[in-house]
């Protein structure tokens, strides 16, 4: 029985040294997160408008002014704060389907626009990768780590990282669409009669998107010609796209509840991101 009684032995200490280091791992995650938050919060700017009025959308291209009509109603209250959760997968792989199911936690103010979004990837059971991505006040940042201890590259910094963030910021901000109003510093040009290209800009920063709307008037897809992408140890630039779909109404507000991300490489397609907004919950201008 005395080899029996070793390899137990070792197995409760192993388990006991997991369960320390995973306790570790959850304690600095959270506090990190929480100190991002409060940064995230004191970068808060005041709202220039409380309500949104259809005269706002004079002057506006038509699908713009369709998309507004379509997915706000008359009086709405305007979004300072949204925060939703999400679950789906991740391809953790720039060339190969390396799908891992994700859970995050996502956090967004309109002004100034920022967010943290705080996400699980699970690689194996018991061996989480951790992931912030950010933007606050005008400052980027992608951390990933394993169990919230081990680093595997940080990004930070203003540049091409503050762009890709902000970008991501003005894609996502069909969760609060009234952060897409001209009130709200953001400019609008024709396309054509189904798409329209939204500008805004943060500080030094300018981005672009082109806004692609369906039939019913809603965003079904957004564009860049350029955001960074990593592949390898590598960051290239590559065209960028993030298709919407099963809206459903939210406090007077039509919202996408599904969500693709993906870049377009010289092979084709590589989507990396699959999500489901899971709930969504919203603080508005006084």
């Amino acid at each position: 029985m005395e080899f029996p009684m070793r390899a137990l032995n070792w197995v409760v200490r192993l388990g006991v040294a997991y369960g320390a280091v995973f306790g570790l791992g959850v304690w600095r995650w959270t506090a990190a997160i929480a100190g991002l938050l409060a940064q995230l919060d004191a970068a808060r700017m005041p709202h220039r408008i409380a309500r949104y009025h259809v005269a706002e959308l004079e002057g506006l291209p038509a699908p713009a002014q369709r998309y507004f009509r379509a997915a706000l109603t008359d009086g709405q209250s305007i979004v300072v704060a949204a925060t939703l959760t999400q679950n789906g997968t991740f391809n953790l792989s720039a060339g190969a389907q390396q799908w891992k199911p994700f859970t995050a936690t996502q956090h967004f103010v309109t002004a100034r626009p920022g967010f943290v979004w705080d996400a699980q990837i699970r690689l194996f059971p018991g061996l989480p990768v951790r992931v912030v991505d950010a933007l606050i006040a005008g400052t980027g940042l992608l951390r990933p780590t394993v169990l919230g201890l081990v680093p595997l590259g940080t990004q930070h910094g203003s540049g091409e990282i503050a762009r890709g963030e902000l970008l991501r910021y003005l894609a996502e901000a069909v969760w609060f669409p009234t952060a897409l109003l001209p009130s709200q510093g953001v400019v609008w040009h024709e396309v054509d009669d189904g798409s329209a290209t939204a500008t805004l800009t943060d500080g030094p920063v300018t981005v672009a998107m082109v806004f692609h709307f369906g039939g019913d008037d809603l965003v079904r897809a957004v564009f860049v010609e350029s955001r960074a992408a990593t592949v390898g140890k590598t960051t290239v630039m590559l065209p960028w796209v993030c298709r919407m779909t099963h809206y459903q109404n939210r406090d007077g507000m039509r919202v996408p509840m599904v969500g693709e991300a993906l870049y377009l490489t010289p092979q084709g397609e590589r989507p990396y991101f699959k999500g489901t907004t899971a709930t969504l919950t919203y603080e508005f201008a006084p």
